[in-house]
């Protein structure tokens, strides 16, 4: 188990210190298309105002405020000894 994983819970604590008369909405989910990771979408309040926040999955399930950057297309050669 990846235990430098950042888990959504922990990063919604950190950006939105969520409580009963401030709660914390999932507003969207979905894959981005690019990578086929997932994303959600929360809204909430702070105590400087409203605020939106986009979290995506990256492959190793750790969530981030960034998109996973997708795999690129690689050649692989191969040496041939006789």
């Amino acid at each position: 188990m990846n235990t430098d994983c950042v888990s959504l819970r922990s990063l919604v604590n950190k950006w939105f210190a969520p409580t009963r008369s401030m709660p914390v909405r999932v507003t969207q989910t979905g894959r981005v298309l690019a990578t086929h990771g997932r994303y959600v979408r929360l809204e909430g309040c702070t105590s400087r105002g409203p605020l939106t926040i986009v979290f995506f999955r990256h492959d190793d399930g750790s969530w981030f405020v960034f998109p996973p950057v997708p795999a690129s297309p690689a050649m692989c050669g191969r040496l041939f000894v006789n």
